[in-house]
């Protein structure tokens, strides 16, 4: 059990402007590699293949790719295979409600971060393309919560809690493992793009850095536990330490480093407002990103209803519910004629359905 009174280090701005400059070194390895030997156009063909979610083989990728998949495709030495195990339980049991606080809690709180997401504004398919950006985080999040898709990661003292080390099968690692290396990899490519845009300033930071990725990993496990307990979900202490485990364990295997994983929920809210009173704040891109997700979500719901306007008012209103009225106004999210005691009990707006195999 969770200690009654947790201990917590604090994340202080040295630390911080630290890893804003550092992003992700073995993954940038790969692109540089590519991009050297094939030039831009290696480097399209590649991102189409990590953009595919169904083709994890690496064989008709470059030697370097493979090599980056053998090399990565392991668990941080931490890793608890029970509570692992805990935390994915947890998200198949609040799947309806946890796909509510990602698509109106999580996503637009990300886009709070100015400096961050300007490089979601330039590289533009988020905002063009949003419906399907948001299908492909969601296949990645239910996938990496998955029970299943963790088959093949045995753990060497599964009497010890399930510590790693592990060890994992040559040359084809778990699908969970596979999924996400594909994403870590697209952060690489996108941080490429961005350096040789002609268009990035590095006041915001180096694209993708490892605070933006940590702010981002909070978003998507610590965020989300407020989330349900806005919304009246009870959960108990140890199934939300065990989902925070399980949400590090994936950040370790995205790159993310592990100076900047909270070991408990107590240190989650130190990292959290430390990362929103440095990079939280209105921002042209913050508001079109949120509108572009407003768009999409009403969109998704008004092929099913026929009913756009009042599936995008329902999920402002949600939205406001869970960000509060500050956050919402940077955003730019309309005040919409909804009882905000109404819209907290709602749980189907088309976001990210529960639909995915397995759940």
């Amino acid at each position: 059990m969770p200690a009654l009174v947790k201990t917590s280090r604090l994340f202080p701005d040295e630390l911080l402007n630290q890893y804003r400059q550092q992003g992700d070194a073995p993954a940038d390895a790969v692109m540089a590699a590519v991009t050297e030997a094939s030039g831009s156009a290696g480097l399209r063909q590649l991102m189409g293949w990590l953009a595919n979610t169904t083709d994890f083989t690496t064989d008709k990728q470059p030697d370097v790719v493979g090599a980056f998949f053998r090399d990565q495709a392991s668990l941080p030495v931490w890793a608890d295979q029970k509570r692992m195990a805990g935390g994915m339980a947890f998200f198949k049991k609040h799947a309806g409600q946890i796909g509510l606080a990602l698509g109106t809690y999580s996503l637009p709180y990300t886009y709070m971060g100015a400096n961050g997401v300007q490089l979601l504004w330039l590289t533009e398919r988020i905002k063009n393309d949003t419906a399907r950006r948001l299908q492909e985080t969601g296949e990645w999040v239910f996938g990496v919560n998955n029970a299943k898709e963790w088959a093949g990661a045995v753990f060497s003292s599964p009497d010890r809690g399930g510590i790693a080390p592990v060890t994992l099968p040559a040359g084809k690692p778990p699908k969970a493992i596979a999924r996400t290396l594909k994403i870590r990899l697209i952060h690489a490519g996108a941080r490429w793009f961005g350096l040789h845009s002609g268009r990035w300033n590095m006041d915001w930071g180096y694209p993708v850095n490892q605070e933006d990725m940590a702010g981002t990993n909070l978003a998507f496990s610590y965020i989300v536990l407020r989330g349900l307990r806005k919304t009246g979900v009870t959960v108990t202490d140890q199934e939300e330490e065990d989902y925070l485990h399980h949400a590090n364990v994936i950040a370790s295997v995205n790159g993310i480093s592990d100076e900047l994983l909270p070991a408990n929920l107590r240190e989650a809210y130190q990292l959290d407002r430390s990362i929103a009173r440095r990079q939280f704040r209105p921002s042209e891109a913050g508001v079109g990103l949120t509108r572009s997700l407003l768009n999409a979500i009403g969109s998704l719901g008004g092929a099913a209803t026929n009913r756009p306007d009042a599936t995008r008012n329902l999920a402002a209103a949600q939205m406001r519910l869970f960000l509060g009225d500050d956050y919402a106004d940077s955003l730019g999210i309309p005040s919409v004629p909804l009882e905000k005691r109404i819209v907290n009990v709602v749980s189907r707006l088309p976001v990210f359905p529960t639909t995915f195999p397995g759940f």
